[in-house]
């Protein structure tokens, strides 16, 4: 027994002075000192050995264990001085290589630039899911039931959820809108709040269109707010994203859900209003639909329409990003091509 005793430790002196990394050093440390070590064949036969030589036998065994311990920790020791001991041939006077370093996507810049720029005047900032109704996303917005924006043509209706009525009915949100209904029915007057996120269109995708895209919303309800005041919290908002006075005009437009509803440009800054292929050569470009909430948004908001009025916009957040960059195709922006994202790092 006290040959196999020795055969054991100049064993393991051997292999654990042959490891060249930590994770071999780990494995030989099991095989030592583990549960299924070496010393598991010592410790069945100890039974069978002299009861006066058991004590020697037993002492010897824990002597070679703590052995392979000192010599295990000696060793893990060594290893670690040589990972760190630098290459004499290694110029340390050469500039390093700087790593790869990310940065946010354009338009989460650009939504939380609107984010700062709205919370300076007072504004709150709310999200909501992704999956809405049909109740939210056109009953409670005064569509009307035969309205052509309700059909899978235009709006991604999911599949096992596309029959019925009202809260029957899921789709992929539409617009923002109906979510800012379902603000005003859990928040108490008056209101001054922001509704940024993605929205999805089943449509035909070119240079101003893609059929995931973000918009970012803005909604204003209170007993006594004047409408001018819409046109000066866009141009206020605009000039502070862009650092710079921007052009601005309304065009009268409908929309279900505001009355009276307006179209809002702004001057093309691709072009700088000369004319191009983002802006239709006209030298502005569509940002936003806004107007007064509509009387019976209001109600399905729980307000009354003769106490309360307002002012909504729903910008455009993707063409907001073109303007800032001067990019002439959304599509670049949806990409995922990081030659093109790197740009804005």
């Amino acid at each position: 027994m006290i040959d196999k005793l020795k055969k054991i430790l100049e064993d393991g002196e051997q292999r654990i002075a042959k490891t060249m990394s930590e994770t071999e050093l780990q494995d030989v440390k099991a095989s030592l000192l583990g549960k299924q070590s070496v010393f598991t064949e010592v410790m069945k036969e100890m039974p069978k050995l002299d009861p006066k030589m058991r004590p020697e036998i037993g002492k010897k065994v824990n002597e070679i264990k703590s052995k392979f311990t000192d010599l295990i920790d000696k060793q893990r020791l060594e290893l670690q001085l040589k990972a760190d001991k630098i290459d004499e041939s290694f110029d340390t006077t050469v500039p390093g290589i700087a790593p790869p370093s990310g940065g946010l996507h354009p338009i989460t810049q650009m939504c939380y630039d609107l984010n700062d720029a709205f919370r300076s005047m007072g504004f709150e900032i709310f999200e909501e899911d992704d999956i809405t109704s049909e109740l939210y996303a056109f009953d409670k917005l005064n569509f009307p039931p035969n309205h052509p924006a309700r059909e899978s043509m235009d709006t991604y209706w999911l599949e096992g959820h596309d029959t019925g009525c009202a809260c029957d009915k899921l789709c992929l949100r539409p617009h923002l809108t109906g979510g800012s209904v379902r603000y005003l029915q859990t928040h108490k007057p008056p209101y001054r709040f922001v509704y940024p996120g993605r929205v999805y269109r089943n449509e035909s995708t070119d240079a101003r269109h893609e059929r995931a895209f973000f918009q970012y919303e803005a909604l204003i309800v209170d007993k006594d707010f004047n409408f001018a005041s819409g046109k000066i919290l866009i141009k206020s908002v605009l000039s502070k994203v862009f650092g710079r006075d921007v052009p601005v005009r309304m065009r009268a437009g409908f929309f279900p859900f505001v009355e009276p509803g307006f179209e809002i440009d702004m001057g093309c800054l691709v072009c700088g209003g000369k004319g191009c292929s983002v802006c239709k050569q006209v030298g502005w470009i569509e940002i936003m639909p806004g107007g007064t909430p509509h009387p019976n948004v209001l109600r399905a908001g729980g307000l009354d329409p003769d106490e309360y009025t307002g002012f909504y916009v729903n910008i455009g957040l993707d063409r907001l990003v073109m303007m800032r960059y001067g990019v002439d195709d959304v599509r670049l922006f949806h990409s995922a091509d990081l030659r093109f994202l790197e740009q804005f790092n």
